[in-house]
């Protein structure tokens, strides 16, 4: 992570939208038991489940209801459907047991002579008719299989008779049992039928299709006690007499007929009595009446025997009438139960229609409401979720960084344009956000209008501390206490200092600082310069630097951001230690590195600073705190220079990383430095060799040589001035004191020009830099006796050639110091007119 460029707003804005579904309350953990905490889309789903699940328990109680009532008329129809099947298989019954009763009757009057095949064969045809029958009932009772318990239950009574009657069916050739015996299982089976043709109930809500049962078993059981009547006097007639228990018997049938068929009258319909009194009236019937009113015990006569030919023929043409009755009766059951089945059928599909149809429209009604609601919702939230972490944003990141003036923001409409209480919270949100962008506006004008009061104060605050540094260079130079040009050194290193607080202040602001450079600087120079600008310079030491060139453009800043370094580094370190400064080159760029022995950071620290650095913030209180990381960090980015803290052995290492395209060729000759050059000590001769003192700007005698220019920001007419010894630092002593006489021209780091060549013959003039004995503990030279005398008359011998030394930091600062002074001068005088009054201007030395 270092200070780099600066994201772009697209790259920003990608950022946001991948996070753009954060949760607006990401502290509070959601629980699935609070209501509040529910979710618009759960609420309004439970909203419309709850009262949905409701209906379809209703409704589906309701239609268990229809069904089982249709399920239950359906068995019904079912039931009495089959009766047609039942009431064959009894009329079979009825004829292969009547038969049976007269063949018992022919085989017990015959005794052990009576013809037994004969009986066999009349029997046999019966019984095949009869098996068949039950085989159809078995067919039509399959589909009942899964019908109420009581109707199986019926139905499986009828087998278990039926089983009886066809095992006793091998009794009747041989009468070995007595016809009461065999008759009776005929009976039971009968009866067994009667009930099963019974069982059918359409429940207590349904009477008239109860009288349609009751009615069509009311003429089957007069029927079966007319079958019973023809049994017992058929059987009588083949036998050829009646006993007194077959009256008695043949008293209590007819009895229970007459009884059945009142019931019957009672429950039938006029139209089926009608039909009734038709049938009785039939000759058929009538004649089967006649002659079993014969056999009746009349007053004192004795009850006659019928022809068993004759009473068989007329009773089964009567049996037949009454099976017809019989059927007709049990086919208007049926087809009132298969209406009755019909109806319910599609009333219950009617109702279950309905119930869908309603439960499907108002599911439909609901997810259409719930779904704009949900809708208006989920855009009111996108809405409110994009301001506010796309458009505010993103708005005041513009206003933040405007240079200009205040742009015109653009606050969009509302997504919800409905009239409900969405839409007019939807609206309530633009305006916030059109509230919001207004304030942001007038924060942004404001910022502007107090960072144009910054520039202001900084470029007024920088041309005093020009003139200052001016003013500090004649008084330098004039002054020959060595006390009072310490003082006078301090001083000027303040107000070096000052100057680079005014550059800060400038950044601050926004602005670009005013110090340019047109030409590669090499990067120890700058490192020299960025030292000089300290309070503690005396503590740094430069280690390897590569041989490597910065471009102009870059210079200034790039100072300013090893400056920055060095005073934290120093700062924060232990005033008995040192501050390493080592410079390399890495692929097509270069890394300086400055490390300290001081407290350190802690590792949250040290990420929150290089956060700070990779990402330049707003200016704000906390960046005042903090003005040389946000100086750092606006500068880093503005030339899109990496800078990262990292741990150390002891403190901190800070790396700043030089982008290929910051470096630059060597110039082929040196340029001329800017203000505050480094400066040697005044020297009538040549120039000393090695670097001058940091602030200490030379005064050459003579004129300058052909070919040489002035320093910018000098006028050449300005006489040079009269050169005088002056008191130097005490870095200065080690430096050596001469040049060889063999360097001509003056250096190309003097305000005043260079300085004329020696003068063929003169005389040997003293050194204008004493000869000392080292340096005290306040740093200054101490003087040697005797030494300026003997440097005066020793005699002429060849000059050792110097040891070449680092130049003084302070001194570099100082010719970039006045180099920039004197380009900023430069170019006001080629680009602005000035008015000169008749009388001229008077310049600092007073002339005109």
């Amino acid at each position: 992570m270092g200070a780099g460029p600066e994201p772009s707003d697209d790259g920003v804005s990608q950022h946001r939208r991948r996070r753009f579904d954060v949760r607006v309350v990401p502290h509070r953990r959601r629980s699935p038991f609070r209501l509040r905490d529910w979710r618009m889309r759960t609420k309004l789903v439970t909203v419309l489940v709850i009262p949905s699940v409701a209906f379809l328990v209703l409704a589906g109680v309701q239609t268990h209801t229809l069904v089982g009532r249709t399920t239950a008329l359906g068995d019904f129809a079912q039931q009495v459907g089959i009766g047609r099947e039942i009431v064959a298989l009894v009329h079979q019954l009825q004829q292969e047991r009547d038969r049976a009763a007269g063949e018992l009757g022919e085989l017990r009057r015959g005794g052990a002579g009576a013809d037994r095949d004969s009986a066999i064969v009349v029997l046999r045809p019966l019984q095949a008719a009869t098996d068949q029958a039950l085989r159809d009932l078995r067919r039509a009772a399959g589909p009942l299989a899964d019908a109420d318990a009581s109707w199986r239950v019926a139905y499986s009574e009828v087998l278990e008779a039926y089983d009886q009657v066809a095992y006793i069916r091998a009794a009747i050739p041989p009468a070995v049992l007595g016809s009461d015996t065999i008759l009776s299982n005929y009976h039971r089976a009968v009866d067994a039928l009667l009930r099963l043709l019974a069982e059918p109930s359409p429940g207590e809500d349904r009477p008239a299709l109860s009288d349609a049962v009751l009615r069509y078993v009311q003429l089957a059981r007069v029927k079966e006690l007319s079958s019973r009547v023809r049994a017992q006097l058929y059987e009588a007639a083949r036998a050829g007499r009646y006993g007194v228990e077959d009256q008695v018997v043949l008293t209590d049938l007819r009895a229970q007929q007459l009884t059945a068929l009142g019931a019957f009258r009672v429950a039938a319909t006029a139209e089926q009595v009608r039909r009734y009194d038709e049938t009785s009236t039939d000759p058929a019937f009538l004649t089967a009446t006649r002659l079993e009113e014969q056999s009746l015990v009349t007053g004192a006569a004795a009850p006659s025997v019928l022809p068993a030919p004759q009473w068989w023929a007329a009773g089964e043409q009567r049996q037949e009438l009454l099976r017809r009755i019989e059927a007709s009766v049990l086919d208007d059951a049926v087809r009132q139960a298969d209406e009755v089945s019909a109806t319910q059928l599609r009333t219950t599909l009617l109702v279950v229609g309905s119930i869908l149809a309603v439960l499907l429209v108002a599911l439909l009604i609901s997810v259409l409401v719930g779904r704009s609601m949900a809708r208006s919702m989920r855009l009111l939230r996108g809405q409110a979720l994009r301001i506010a972490q796309l458009e505010l944003p993103d708005a005041l990141d513009r206003l933040r960084t405007v240079t200009g003036g205040v742009p015109e923001i653009e606050v969009p409409p509302a997504v919800v344009r409905s009239l409900d209480e969405i839409g007019e919270l939807a609206e309530a949100f633009v305006a916030v956000h059109r509230s919001a962008v207004n304030v942001a506006v007038e924060q942004a004008t404001t910022r502007r209008n107090v960072n144009a009061m910054f520039v202001n104060l900084a470029r007024r605050s920088q041309v005093l501390v020009e003139r200052q540094l001016e003013l500090l260079d004649d008084l330098e130079r004039e002054e020959s206490d060595p006390d009072q040009l310490e003082n006078l050194f301090k001083l000027d290193h303040l107000a070096a200092r000052m100057r680079r607080n005014d550059d800060s202040l400038l950044v601050l602001a926004g602005t670009e600082s005013t110090r340019r450079w047109n030409r590669p600087a090499a990067l120890g120079a700058m490192l020299l310069a960025a030292s000089a600008e300290i309070e503690q310079y005396q503590r740094v030491r430069h280690g390897t630097v590569a041989d490597l060139h910065v471009v102009g453009h870059a210079v200034g800043e790039l100072v300013h951001i090893l400056a920055e370094l060095l005073e934290n580094a120093t700062s924060f370190s232990r005033p008995d230690t040192v501050v390493a400064v080592t410079a390399r080159g890495e692929g097509a760029g270069a890394v300086i590195e400055i490390t300290d022995r001081g407290l350190g950071m802690s590792p949250a620290a040290l990420a929150e600073a290089n956060a700070v650095l990779a990402t330049p913030p707003a200016a704000d209180v906390a960046t005042v705190e903090r003005m040389g990381l946000f100086v750092v960090s606006h500068l880093a980015a503005r030339l899109r220079v990496e800078v990262r803290l990292a741990g150390g052995e002891e403190g901190l290492v800070a790396r700043v990383r030089l982008p290929g395209g910051l470096l630059a060729p060597a110039p082929e000759r040196e340029a001329p430095v800017t203000a505050r050059m480094l400066a040697a000590t005044a020297w009538d001769g040549p120039p000393p060799d090695g670097l001058p003192v940091a602030g200490r700007p030379p005064v050459w005698g003579g004129a300058r040589p052909a070919g040489e220019l002035p320093a910018a920001g000098r006028r050449s007419e300005a006489p040079p001035r009269q050169a005088r010894s002056v008191p130097v630092r005490a870095e200065d002593v080690l430096a050596p004191a001469a040049r060889s006489s063999a360097s001509t021209g003056g250096g190309w780091w003097s305000r005043q020009g260079p300085s004329p060549g020696p003068v063929p013959g003169a005389s040997p003039t003293p050194p204008a830099v004493p000869v000392t004995g080292g340096t005290n503990e306040r740093g200054l030279p101490v003087r040697v006796p005797m030494a300026q005398l003997s440097a005066v008359t020793r005699p002429a011998r060849p000059e050792q050639p110097a040891v070449r030394h680092d130049p003084d930091p302070e001194a570099v600062g100082g010719m970039l110091s006045r180099f920039y002074s004197g380009v900023r001068r430069a170019e006001a005088e080629d680009t602005t007119e000035i008015s000169m009054p008749p009388g001229g201007v008077r310049t600092e030395g007073g002339q005109r």
